[in-house]
Formats: structure tokens, sequence, C-alpha cells
């Protein structure tokens, strides 16, 4: 049913049960809609240096990240130089990988260019409500056409390591999709649009 039941008896998602990182993760973020350019913007580069890596790992660099990239505000990023590539690659604290660190700050000033804001080109994509939740995990896609699209859109404004699995993850993420499994103690979040 991709269910599982943490130390504290509630059922969750398979994957969010344990360790007490994804517990948190889990129960008080992933899924919630996120609106900020910034905090939309920090979803995004997570996602991206997650890609071949465990979430796990990301996670519990997590504020080794913030400290790294000012707090993933993006005027602050995208102001970056290679002085500031070449401090990242060298701060153990995250995960130094060269393209990964030069896409975030071409990111940044590729959101910085956005007429509207980052939330707004997001959010443009969200699909529609679904009625009820996945039934299990196997349920739960790895990308979808708007995950595409929005892969696509994002491409043709600079934005770099996004592909449809990646803007498909971020859209679970940031609460535009619902992909918390039925019977998971944590609630539909309100809708936002």
């Amino acid at each position: 049913m991709g269910l599982s039941a943490g130390a504290d008896g509630l059922a969750r998602c398979a994957w969010g049960a344990d360790p007490q990182e994804y517990r948190r993760y889990h129960d008080q973020e992933w899924g919630r809609p996120v609106r900020g350019d910034d905090a939309l913007f920090e979803r995004l580069t997570l996602e991206a240096f997650q890609s071949g890596l465990s979430w796990l790992t990301i996670l519990r660099k997590r504020e080794a990240f913030r400290a790294a990239f000012d707090g993933f505000r993006i005027a602050k990023v995208a102001g970056y130089g290679p002085a500031d590539v070449t401090r990242l690659l060298a701060d153990a604290g995250i995960v130094r990988n060269r393209a990964k660190i030069e896409a975030a700050v071409a990111n940044a000033r590729a959101a910085l260019d956005l007429p509207a804001g980052l939330a707004d080109l997001l959010w443009s994509y969200a699909p529609p409500p679904r009625a009820g939740r996945p039934a299990s995990a196997a349920d739960v896609p790895a990308r979808t056409p708007e995950s595409t699209a929005l892969a696509r859109a994002l491409k043709r404004h600079g934005f770099r390591f996004v592909g449809p699995t990646t803007a498909y993850a971020l859209m679970q993420a940031t609460g535009m999709v619902d992909d918390h499994v039925d019977g998971c103690h944590v609630p539909p979040p309100l809708p936002v649009r």
C-alpha cells in the first residue's frame, strides 16, 4: 500500500517513516505549498543537487547549503562570480560538483530575469488538483506532461539541471501536487492558486 509506521506509530508514506530527517521533512514540509521566489529557488537548487544522489544526503547537508548559498537569496546568488564557485567547490559541507554549482548560479540569474518572478512561472505549470490521493507509491509518477512542459519552459529561460523528473520532484516538494499516499497521516494541503 505504500505506508509505513514511524517510531511514533503514525502512518506515513513508506519513504517518510525513517530516519528522523525523512520523518521531519515528510511531516512538516514535503507537499506543502511554497510560494516565495527564494524558497522555491532553494527547492529547485536542492532538487538539482540531489540528481544521482540520495535525498537523505541533501537533507543532511541542507543547513550547510543554506549557509554556502547565502540563504538561497536569488539576487545574492545571481551575483556570484568565479571566486564564489571556487569557494563552493572547497566547501566540504555541500555537494561539490562544479556543473551543479555553476547551474545554481546560472539558475539564479535566469530567475532574476523572469518578468513575473519564479513563483509565477513554476505555479503556472501546476496541474489541477486531483480527486483523492494515490492508492500506493506505485501510482506516483516520476514525471508528468506538466513536469515535462515545466522543464521545457525553464530551459527556454536559461535554467539548467531541470529535466522532467527533477521538475516533478519539485512539484511534489512544493505542494503543486499532493503525492502523499492514501492513508498517510499528513492532511491534504489547502489549495493554492
